[in-house]
């Protein structure tokens, strides 16, 4: 019988100091943070995500040290049905208890910026919202690949358009403070509204004058934006381009090409210049079916404004110069001096 006691005592005590290294341990672990970053990063519970869910992410992204610590202490405190499906800033500095006080709080009403950079085209636009959690790609280019009768209401610029259309080149590149509830219609708005206060009335009238129509200077623009960067080029390039037009000679851009290969060469390949598409500006005389891009305001300005050279031909360096020629045999020589030597 003693023995028997002696045994039960053993196991009790042994059962104490298990309890008592346990919420030694589970105490650090809900107190200690989880790295030493204190910069605040997006954290987005998705409607119906339980515990483990949450958890098991908050481990992947190292928010968290320990997933059982963190799913004990949601259980524990009863909070596991308090987790709001909302965007959350949290950082590596802060510990399983502070963390989770932020998770079953609604946060405040935050903003976020998106930045458009000049020359991207739409998917690249997409891709950067999807990465900063902000929208899905997808569901952002379902919304922009196509124009809405509303939006062809709303905006004289997309008055021709029809829902095969999409709205690349409008998507005016800058940087566009949204709520982080925001849907994407709100940051389409932003962004056309910006547009339509960029294109001036004096600029419509410049392009009437010049028997244009807003549509071909937005794709023009599109393809300046990706030949060269500076204000000065591009309007000597938009000048070259007008020319071409204007003689029924092939814009031979290699944006469009690398626009349908997606390779963004310097000097596309020869097998690349003889695809056959209707963006290949080296195949089909006159400009493609839409912009390649998003242009900025220079771009736009240096279609409508280009300055009158005597230049026909151009070619970029890696180096990014812009050297320019005034016949195809001084382009030819160019070619061999910058990219073949």
């Amino acid at each position: 019988m003693k023995g028997i006691i002696r045994l039960i005592k053993i196991i009790i005590f042994l059962a104490l100091v298990v309890g008592v290294v346990f919420w030694v341990w589970f105490a650090y672990q809900i107190n200690a943070s989880a790295g030493d970053q204190d910069t605040n990063r997006l954290f987005i519970i998705n409607e119906g995500e339980g515990t483990n869910e949450v958890s098991a992410r908050l481990y992947d992204e190292g928010l968290i040290r320990n997933k059982f610590a963190f799913e004990t202490y949601v259980w524990l405190w009863t909070k596991e049905d308090d987790l709001i499906a909302a965007r959350h800033n949290l950082n590596e500095k802060m510990s399983i208890r502070q963390l989770t006080k932020v998770i079953t709080s609604v946060p405040a009403r935050q903003e976020v910026d998106v930045t458009i950079i000049e020359g991207w085209n739409i998917d690249q636009i997409a891709n950067n919202l999807e990465k900063k959690n902000i929208f899905a790609a997808e569901d952002f280019l379902d919304y922009v690949s196509s124009v809405s009768d509303e939006l062809s209401e709303t905006y004289y610029f997309l008055n021709n358009k029809d829902t095969s259309d999409s709205l690349e080149g409008y998507l005016f590149p800058d940087t566009y403070r949204i709520y982080y509830d925001a849907d994407i219609g709100d940051l389409v708005t932003k962004i056309l509204n910006n547009f339509d206060n960029k294109i001036t009335q004096e600029m419509l009238d410049e392009i009437a004058r010049q028997g244009k129509t807003l549509d071909q200077v937005i794709t023009l623009a599109s393809i300046v934006e990706k030949e060269v960067a500076t204000d000065d080029d591009r309007r000597i390039v938009a000048g070259i381009f007008n020319k071409r037009l204007r003689d029924y000679y092939p814009l031979q851009s290699d944006a469009t090409v690398n626009y349908i290969t997606g390779k963004g060469m310097t000097q596309p390949t020869y097998a690349d210049t003889e695809i056959d598409n209707p963006y290949n500006t080296y195949q089909n005389i006159g400009l493609p079916p839409a912009p390649i891009s998003n242009p900025s305001l220079s771009s736009i300005m240096a279609v409508i404004y280009p300055d009158n050279t005597p230049y026909y031909f151009f070619l970029t360096t890696p180096d990014g110069e812009v050297i320019y020629s005034v016949n195809y045999s001084e382009h030819l020589n160019n070619k061999q001096k910058y990219l073949n030597s």
